[in-house]
């Protein structure tokens, strides 16, 4: 089976994380965090930063690693490396997603997340970080 190996920003600001909606593919309309595929040589709070400058035009800063998320989807293996970030900026520009809310704890059943996202989203809900 194919690997994908992602890294995956969890955004805070105040009480809420930032969530993105997806714009395009097989997956187009259901939610995610924003990030993306590691490239070679690139170490994961490197490929963090370049693609939340290419999703969102924004400077983050990277904290600590939350969890890894291993997913089986139909098409391939997904290693989701989910870290802890903050804005550097408030300018932030939607490239590649459709929609974008900044969501509290309870809020966090409101959307439709990737199913990778679904594991994350528990561990959020009982995590310490509100």
């Amino acid at each position: 089976m194919k690997q994908i190996e992602v890294v995956a920003a969890i955004i805070r600001k105040g009480d809420k994380i930032f969530a993105t909606q997806r714009g395009y593919g097989e997956w187009k309309d259901w939610w995610e965090f924003p990030g993306g595929k590691m490239e070679a040589g690139e170490t994961p709070e490197v490929a963090l930063k370049r693609e939340i400058r290419e999703e969102l035009s924004t400077e983050i800063g990277v904290g600590g690693l939350l969890c890894t998320v291993e997913y089986d989807y139909p098409a391939f293996h997904l290693t989701m490396h989910c870290y802890l970030c903050s804005l550097l900026s408030d300018a932030l520009h939607l490239n590649e997603h459709e929609a974008a809310r900044w969501l509290s704890k309870e809020e966090l059943d409101s959307v439709q997340w990737l199913p990778a996202d679904l594991q994350l989203i528990e561990q959020l809900k009982n995590e310490d970080l509100w």
